[in-house]
């Protein structure tokens, strides 16, 4: 299935380099989210035997999917060889006896997938770098076999919200104006209308917060998540830094010296359309009004007197 996307956002090769220097096989964040997505096959009764896991959190869904949703096969892809190749030594070194593993180095962009071939498809803070958000998942919903299940968070727009307030005030007393400094994220609201524009039945959307309290630039790079804009600055004034690392401090820091550090993760929950989903039915096929319920519940009376 071949999508390209018209508009450019992101910088994927960019991207690509940031996470081969990604040094987080095993980051609490990026396990704790997967942990909570992957938490979501508890529910389902249908298991799903072959499953795709695309984005950046490969390992955390490699050592977490263990056990879970009769899972027997698993593809893990990504656009970073080193990533890729990272996954797969752990493999080699803690092997998932129970699932069979397959690595590939692919642009999630483009899905090298057959349509109707995999019964999961998986990503874990991988999708917010997409140019073409929508059309991986509408290439994600093409992939799933009917009743496929499509499980995916992404970081939301109050991610980093203590970072932005503090770089914004610095920019304005120091130079003047802002610049991009931090990438566009999906809102709240947006993810539903994505999941409904992509075609999946039953869309799901809920959200989570987890602040952190560590070393706040170096915390990003390790997770590879770093500015990725093709219209960023690629200079940041001294100055412009200093006073962004000081305003942060006298505005966010707690009273035991900790930085803390706000990450909004939105989940998405969609299916593949299949005939035994409960559907809506036609528009006025009812054939019990609302005066009717009110009068058979006691709600109806008209003797009662006005308001």
């Amino acid at each position: 299935m071949e999508y390209g996307s018209k508009v450019k956002i992101f910088d994927r090769n960019l991207k690509r380099r940031q996470s081969c220097m990604a040094n987080a096989p095993k980051d609490p964040l990026l396990d704790a989210v997967a942990e909570n997505l992957l938490d979501r096959l508890e529910d389902c009764k249908k298991s799903f035997p072959t499953a795709l896991c695309v984005g950046v959190s490969l390992e955390s869904v490699r050592r977490l999917s263990r056990g879970r949703g009769g899972i027997a096969r698993l593809i893990l892809m990504d656009s970073s060889h080193d990533t890729v190749k990272l996954c797969e030594k752990a493999e080699l070194e803690s092997p998932s006896n129970d699932i069979a593993m397959s690595f590939v180095v692919v642009d999630e962009e483009s899905l090298p997938v057959k349509e109707s071939s995999v019964d999961l498809i998986i990503s874990s803070l991988g999708l917010h770098w997409a140019n073409d958000l929508p059309g991986v998942m509408i290439q994600s919903r093409l992939a799933l076999m009917p009743e496929g299940l499509f499980l995916a968070a992404i970081l939301g727009g109050e991610t980093l919200r203590e970072l932005r307030i503090a770089c914004t005030v610095a920019q304005m007393e120091r130079e003047g104006g802002i610049s991009p400094r931090m990438s566009p994220l999906a809102q709240v609201r947006d993810a539903g209308n994505l999941l409904t524009r992509a075609g999946f039945s039953l869309p799901g959307v809920d959200v989570d917060e987890y602040t952190v309290a560590l070393e706040v630039i170096e915390h990003l790079r390790s997770m590879g998540e770093t500015n990725a804009l093709l219209q960023r600055s690629t200079i940041l004034n001294r100055e412009t830094a200093l006073a962004t690392a000081a305003i942060y401090e006298s505005m966010f820091a707690e009273e035991d010296g900790t930085v803390p550090l706000t990450f909004q993760v939105i989940y998405m929950t969609g299916w593949r359309e299949h005939h035994s989903q409960q559907r809506a039915k036609s528009r006025g096929s009812a054939t019990v009004s609302f005066s009717g319920i009110q009068k058979h519940f006691g709600g109806g009376d008209d003797s009662a007197p006005p308001r």
